[in-house]
Formats: C-alpha cells, structure tokens, sequence
C-alpha cells in the first residue's frame, strides 16, 4: 500500500514570484525568447552537424577579420595589409616561435584552424569540409568528432612546425583538421561514391569510388611535399601528416568492426578545390 505523498511545500522564491509580478510594471516584466519563426528553419539546419556550426564559426571569424576586406576596421591599402601580418602572426603559427615554450604559443595550432588567408582558401576548405564532414561525423558520433577534428588538426599543424622549425612563416587553415577528416573517410567509407572534376578530364563531373579520389589527393599531396621542401605557401605536409593521422585513427577506433556498407545512393560530391 503506497502512502499519500503530502504536497511540498513552496519554496520562499516561489512565494515571492507572484508579489514580483503584482509590483512590477508590465513593461519591466521578463519575456521569454522567441526566435522570428523564418530563423527556425535555418537554425535546426545549421546546429544539426557539429560539421555545420564549424563551418559557420570559420565564415564568421574569416568575415569579421581582415583577410576578407569586408571589415572597414581593419582600414585599406597599407593599413590592412599591416593588420593582416599582425592578425596572422598573433592567431597563426610560426614554427620559430613555437618551439619557445611559451603558453601562447602553444595554442596557436588551434586558433590557427579557424583563421584563413583568403576567400578561396576558406571557400575551398569548408567545400571538402561539409562534403565529407558530415558522414563521418554520423559515424563518430557530434563530440567524439570535435575532438577528433581538434587534435588532429593541431598534430597537423605541430608535423609541419617540426619539420620546419627554424621557419619564420605563418600556418594558418583547417587543412590539417579536414585532411584528417578526409583520412578517416576512406576507411570508414571507401565505397563511397564521389562526384569529382578533373582538368585533365575537361571538367566533366564524374563519379569515382572515394578510394580512388582520395588516394589521389593524397598522392597529389605527397608529391607537392616532395617537391617544396623548404616550406611552401601552401603546407602540404600539413595535409599528408592529417591524412594519415585520420585514416591511422579510424583504422585503430573502428578495425574491429565491419566497414560501413554503403547503399548504391550513398554518395558525396567533391570539387577541384584543395584544403
């Protein structure tokens, strides 16, 4: 026989909220958020992925900086030009600096993944980010992705500083961090069909198993490395040491499960651009 609960009593905050109500004007009276409802729509569709509020944080940081010249801030000609070393020396990485120890320093491979040098390099970046973002991240799940997506881009980042360490140039980009995206994709998803374009294929769209697309990449990667060794504008190291970071954690998390089989309508679409 179960006993009959006496009610609990309320609170004294409780008590006082309707008092509160009665002294205050109505105009003084806190209301509740409401969202316009034309906002609700593209909200669930941005919060939906991790993949998504990641490429909006890197658009809105990239807007507000002066790398984009839309901030009038920032001033023009010279003046911007002098903000935009400053702003990529103090959130990029200088493999001189880093290897000083200094706390500041030591964070930089991770403020250095949401800042980027120009439009295309964001563009084309976020491009291979939310196509191959999203299904991985499906697969791991929204918070084991985020700190896979954060510590491989900072290895990245450290693979290249250590390589050149006595550089003075400033890393800036989430390459590393896509490209490890990118690794992990072609274990998890190597019968992926991917929509690519080709110069050499007169741009004509087709469709490849993602092994294919991305050991190509990741060749075409290799070899640029190969070739530049003395640290070039784009750091391609960077994306060799993230995709095999990627694809050696997917392997060591997911070996001894079966590989996603992939539906014949499964598929991603890839363009030119590299991160």
């Amino acid at each position: 026989m179960t006993a009959p609960v006496p009610p609990s009593p309320r609170s004294p905050r409780s008590a006082r909220t309707p008092r509160l109500r009665a002294l205050l004007p109505s105009g003084l009276l806190p209301r509740p958020l409401r969202l316009p409802r034309s906002l609700a729509p593209l909200l669930s569709v941005v919060f939906a992925r991790l993949t998504h509020v990641l490429i909006g944080l890197c658009c809105v940081i990239f807007a507000l900086g002066p790398a984009s010249g839309l901030n009038r801030l920032y001033g023009s000609d010279e003046a911007l030009l002098t903000a935009q070393a400053a702003y990529f020396e103090r959130w990029g990485v200088v493999p001189l600096e880093l290897w000083d120890g200094s706390p500041p320093a030591l964070l930089t491979p991770l403020t250095a993944l949401f800042v980027h040098g120009s439009w295309l390099h964001l563009l084309g970046n976020m491009l291979f980010l939310y196509v191959f973002g999203g299904m991985a991240e499906s697969r791991m799940g929204r918070l084991p992705f985020a700190a896979f997506y954060l510590i491989i881009g900072y290895l990245a980042l450290l693979g290249y500083a250590a390589a050149h360490a006595a550089s003075g140039r400033t890393l800036v980009g989430a390459s590393g961090s896509i490209a490890g995206v990118l690794g992990a994709f072609l274990y998890l998803f190597p019968k992926a069909r991917v929509t690519s374009v080709f110069p050499f294929l007169f741009f004509l769209p087709l469709r490849f198993p993602a092994w294919i697309v991305l050991l190509f990449w990741f060749f075409l990667q290799w070899q640029a490395a190969q070739d530049d060794p003395h640290g070039p504008g784009v750091a391609y190291l960077s994306h060799v040491v993230g995709f095999a970071l990627g694809f050696l954690y997917a392997w060591a998390r997911y070996r001894r499960d079966s590989v996603v089989a992939t539906r014949p309508d499964d598929r991603a679409t890839e363009g030119e651009s590299q991160p």
